[in-house]
């Protein structure tokens, strides 16, 4: 493949790339796994999941996570849902799984932080709010 045609693949790989990471943010809550977010990219799951990880740092599933846990996060400082609701809400669909993952990102349990950080992003501009509240990426988080 010659340099121009070469540059041109990277060119969509990375629009496509974009294109997944998009969906993924906006269907956070819905069931997402690797294999329908490679059909709905007309991609193989390995090309996917390699580029995307190239692209990103990290592997599509990692990215959903996140996103996921992000918005727990917002739900629980907010105080209006029970833990339960809030995995649910979230595309979560076990609580275990949700407790499991949510204190390996954040560092304690949904529990503990809707109890500790409702007041987290209080008085704070939303545009800085989820700079202050993001969680960190797998197991980086604080023992406490």
């Amino acid at each position: 493949m010659d340099g121009g045609r070469a540059l041109a693949q990277r060119l969509r790989d990375i629009a496509m790339m974009r294109r997944v990471r998009d969906r993924i943010d906006r269907e956070y809550a819905k069931p997402l796994n690797l294999d329908t977010l490679a059909r709905g990219a007309h991609m193989s799951i390995g090309h996917l999941s390699r580029g995307f990880r190239r692209l990103y740092g990290e592997s599509p599933y990692s990215y959903l996570m996140t996103r996921r846990i992000e918005r727990a996060m917002t739900l629980l400082r907010r105080g209006d849902l029970s833990v339960t609701e809030v995995c649910f809400e979230v595309g979560f669909s076990s609580l275990g799984t949700f407790s499991t993952r949510f204190t390996e990102l954040v560092g304690v349990p949904p529990s503990v932080y809707r109890r500790d950080h409702s007041q987290a992003a209080a008085g704070i501009p939303p545009c800085l709010s989820k700079q202050v509240t993001r969680p960190v990426k797998n197991r980086e988080a604080r023992a406490r």
